[in-house]
């Protein structure tokens, strides 16, 4: 049955990952052509074993990947079409801009130790799979009008990776915008693994964004960390910063933004739904945050379930959809002469005046000139 969204206007989404949004038909028609053992053989099937209807724990979600992973990684002609797929998927959610996030690692099988999902050797290497998913984003830029950039993830528990990952930034940085790190928060002090350090130091050094998974479901101290030491621009989730009021003040103070998933944060369990979820207090603040849909495949989501979910349980309105949406193109990554085309296009569209901003400006694109 056809729902009305929630806010049927453009909107900009910043973090959601490739691996956690592949069409279910595109896991089994892999799964078979490649030989590749699936726990179900439908459509429905697949999703409600994948899928998740009730809050797990963070590991718990995570282990949802094994189920499906092995269909795709490894394999040249699935990474290309998730890719495309993807942004066929975010064209039909309204988003004019969106940032997708993946580990080149985890679906390499070639020049990576250890092999993920316990694939035998092949021949694709993690330098393959950003060509790989740049090469489908672009189509589907060029079919569907969506403008895409993507982030490459450091994984919590491969430190070894992460220096590679801030060299494939480097080298793709055309596309690439950021770093991610992601993966099990609940490994004690992981944000501070050599590795991981070392990668942000040099993303600091040679100018690649930052952002990091932190406060999900660890605490202040982990979010300080992220601030501090890995000097992230942006945090993926946040919420437990509220549990530290100064760190907080801070990071309102320095316009932080927060990458807000909703209905996410309920089924990994981030957010006790008996206790109020922190994006009501960062819309009640007026602080800089998005509304993103993280993993929609294991979610059973689309972008308008996020906002459902905070029109209809949290009282949220148009005007601050649109106040959020502004936030995420002004906190996206791309170079300001685009971030302007973006920010003119939904200023158009919201039927909004753009404010003078200082210094030089930009001289905008009429909305037909956009590349997207």
């Amino acid at each position: 049955m056809y729902q009305t969204p929630a806010f049927n206007k453009p909107k900009v989404e910043l973090h959601v990952h490739l691996d956690g949004a592949i069409k279910p038909e595109t896991i089994l028609y892999y799964g078979k052509k490649r030989g590749i053992p699936l726990p179900a053989d439908t459509v429905e099937e697949l999703q409600n074993i994948i899928g998740m209807d009730k809050p797990l724990t963070l590991p718990e979600f995570l282990a949802k990947f094994d189920y499906y992973m092995p269909t795709i990684a490894g394999c040249r002609e699935a990474i290309k079409r998730i890719a495309y797929e993807f942004v066929q998927m975010k064209a039909k959610e309204g988003v004019v801009y969106v940032e997708v996030r993946y580990s080149p690692h985890l679906l390499a099988n070639f020049k990576v130790k250890p092999i993920a999902w316990n694939q035998p050797e092949g021949d694709v290497t993690p330098d393959d799979v950003v060509a790989l998913v740049i090469q489908g984003v672009q189509e589907g830029e060029r079919d569907f009008g969506v403008k895409v950039r993507t982030i490459l993830c450091c994984m919590r528990h491969q430190p070894n990776w992460s220096p590679e990952v801030v060299e494939l930034c480097k080298k793709y940085r055309h596309n690439v915008v950021a770093i991610d790190l992601a993966g099990d928060e609940t490994i004690e002090g992981s944000s501070l693994f050599e590795g991981h350090l070392k990668a942000y130091e040099e993303a600091v050094r040679s100018g690649v964004h930052r952002t990091v998974h932190a406060g999900e479901v660890s605490s202040a101290e982990d979010v300080r960390q992220a601030v501090d030491r890995l000097k992230t621009e942006r945090l993926g989730h946040g919420y437990h910063t509220l549990e530290d009021e100064a760190l907080y003040k801070r990071l309102l103070q320095e316009d932080m933004h927060f990458e807000v998933c909703p209905w996410s944060s309920y089924l990994t369990g981030a957010w006790k739904p008996e206790t109020e979820h922190a994006v009501i207090r960062f819309k009640n603040d007026k602080a800089n945050y998005s509304l993103n849909t993280d993993d929609p495949l294991i979610f059973k989501s689309t972008l308008d379930t996020d906002y459902q979910m905070t029109k209809r349980s949290m009282g949220f309105i148009e005007e601050e959809f649109k106040r959020l949406n502004i936030n995420a193109a002004q906190s996206s990554f791309l170079p300001e002469d685009e971030k302007e085309e973006l920010l003119d296009l939904l200023y158009e569209a919201y039927g909004m005046a753009a404010p003078a901003s200082a210094g030089c400006k930009v001289i905008p694109l009429k909305t037909s000139q956009l590349p997207f």
